[in-house]
């Protein structure tokens, strides 16, 4: 298969300003332009917008988009290269890769394991995860569940569909939304994850190449490794967050890797908090149909809207036929605990679904999913509070950064659970390993990504309350700071300036 190649004009709009650029705010125009076009490059691969083992465009072609000699891109091509962020075969174009990483120099936090244990009283905050605790509705709706129970025990109690009572109320949400939708549209399953893998285990094969977006869901990541898929990752680009989806790159990476399945979060992107716009999701359902790829788009988030008052329709609303596929779960709208999850598509397939299911499991508890019909009767006003909840934790969560880590650059999501934030410098890892030290457990950058992308980004979720986000940030500040300078630049060999 032909190996996908990074258009000159994309990757001229990615670097920006690359040869007045610097990390630091000043100015390097006394720089030769080969090494700011390197450093430029080598951070889009830390960031994972030049994705592994995508090919650089031709010198030729570089040159005459930038308006450079090809002498320049031949001498950036070679920099890079030397430093073993591109691969040359003979015969082939130059590849994006990550040079091995630097040996652990052995230095010490300034705080450690021994200061921990003279502190027995530190409090450890999990920043590993996004989700909230349950609302105080959950009680009644087990209840309310119970007293339903009843008219279900005079069966066998294994329903791989789900009870109707759900699906209609799914199916009512779906139509309210703009995407009219039949009881009989929906299958229900242990949460969006299960009804991820069920998809995979039908509509891909071992090889296969799926898209995603870059970053992404991590456990969706290794749902696709799992099955024996190939994630491609296409980046989005969170500073822009009117055009943060490249839709040309989506249409370009279909194409050039006969992708024919897509797994896309459009809606408060986990973990930027991105929404993909109205028109937007035109111009991806049209591209589903041109390439003939299918798209599974995950709605977990999509209750979660904390800057839009008026959300756009679900992808699906845009499809002509079963090229989108929707699954969504109850676990982020009101309790992790809580697994219940759905796919909405056509008859067909949800038939071919429970094929592969019945090979997995039997269905759902009926006791989960007559609380969650009971928490979608109430969900206005549930979802209102948590809402209002969530935009109080982010508030706090920015204005700890703001104070404490200025220097780091934040994602301005419209809705989710979620901060994305960009470091100074690539050190996500690096960082996720010495903040435990400091009371803080983190989700290290790389990890919703693929291949080693995104060591100068960190998720910070705004799911606890507003003294726990302080004190997280208290400590993940600290741990930033006692990173020695080797640590805070592992690839330091490579001196662009």
């Amino acid at each position: 298969m032909a190996t996908r190649v990074i258009g000159a004009a994309g990757l001229s709009r990615d670097l920006g300003l690359w040869r007045d650029a610097d990390p630091d705010g000043g100015k390097r125009s006394a720089r030769p332009a080969y090494l700011a076009l390197a450093e430029g490059i080598r951070l889009l691969i830390h960031d994972g917008r030049a994705p592994l083992g995508v090919a650089l465009p031709s010198e030729r072609d570089l040159a005459a988009t930038l308006g450079v000699s090809r002498t320049t891109i031949t001498s950036t091509y070679a920099l890079l290269r030397e430093h073993g962020y591109l691969i040359s075969r003979q015969g082939s174009r130059s590849t994006v890769a990550l040079p091995p990483a630097v040996p652990n120099d052995g230095t010490k936090p300034t705080r450690g394991i021994i200061a921990m244990m003279a502190e027995p009283e530190l409090t450890t905050i999990d920043m590993t995860y996004a989700a909230m605790a349950a609302p105080p509705e959950m009680a009644q709706a087990y209840s309310g569940a119970l007293d339903g129970l009843p008219a279900y025990l005079g069966t066998h109690g294994m329903d791989p569909v789900g009870v109707l009572a759900l699906r209609e109320a799914l199916a009512r949400r779906y139509t309210a939304r703009g995407l009219p939708t039949d009881p009989d549209q929906i299958l229900v399953t242990l949460g969006a994850q299960h009804g991820l893998r069920l998809l995979l285990n039908v509509l891909t094969a071992p090889a296969a190449r799926v898209l995603i977006d870059h970053p992404t869901y991590p456990n969706a990541i290794e749902a696709i490794r799992d099955v024996g898929a190939r994630p491609i990752p296409v980046p989005l680009r969170p500073e822009d967050s009117a055009r943060a989806w490249d839709l040309d790159g989506i249409r370009s990476a279909a194409r050039q890797t006969a992708a024919s399945l897509a797994y896309l979060l459009p809606d408060f992107n986990n973990p930027t908090g991105l929404l993909l716009d109205a028109e937007g999701r035109a111009e991806l359902a049209a591209i589903a149909r041109e390439t003939r790829m299918t798209i599974i788009a995950d709605e977990s988030m999509v209750d979660l809207r904390l800057d839009t008052a008026t959300p756009p329709p679900p992808l699906a609303a845009f499809a002509k036929g079963g090229e989108i596929i929707t699954i969504g779960s109850a676990s982020k709208s009101f309790w992790g605990g809580l697994r219940v999850g759905w796919i909405r598509t056509n008859q067909a397939l949800i038939t071919k679904l429970l094929g592969i299911r019945a090979t997995v499991d039997l269905g759902t508890p009926v006791m989960d999913q007559l609380a969650t019909v009971h928490l979608l009767e109430h969900a206005d006003t549930i979802l209102d509070r948590r809402r209002d909840q969530l935009r109080t934790q982010r508030a706090a969560l920015r204005e700890a950064l703001a104070e404490e880590a200025p220097q780091w650059r934040v994602c301005e999501g419209a809705g989710g659970m979620s901060l994305w934030a960009q470091l100074p410098a690539p050190v996500s890892t690096a960082l996720a390993a010495t903040a435990p030290n400091f009371g803080v457990l983190l989700a290290a950058g790389p990890r919703f990504g693929v291949q080693g992308a995104f060591e100068r980004f960190l998720r910070l979720p705004y799911t606890h309350h507003e003294g726990d986000l302080r004190l997280a940030v208290k400590g993940v500040a600290a741990a930033y700071r006692a990173l020695t300078p080797r640590a805070a630049d592992p690839l330091q060999s490579l001196t662009l300036y």
